[in-house]
């Protein structure tokens, strides 16, 4: 019985990390995308473009990593 409590809380753990790196992760991207707009406006569209590229890629990494979580309590 403990064991199958210590599955549900490690899953729970796990996917709040997940979920809090990406929150992380996507801030790091859009500040850094605002402030490179910031510096040289010319290139806001760029930025945005390759800022919502890597928020992408974090996201679907965080989606992995909550699959992960997910089979662990299966």
């Amino acid at each position: 019985m403990e064991l199958e409590v210590l599955k549900y809380i490690g899953a729970g753990f796990g996917a709040g990390l997940a979920v809090i790196g990406a929150g992380f992760g996507i801030g790091k991207i859009g500040a850094a995308a605002l402030e490179a707009s910031g510096r040289q406006p010319e290139i806001a569209a760029v930025a945005r473009i390759t800022m919502i590229i890597a928020a992408a890629l974090v996201e679907g990494a965080t989606f992995f990593a909550l699959v992960i979580c997910l089979m662990m309590v299966l």
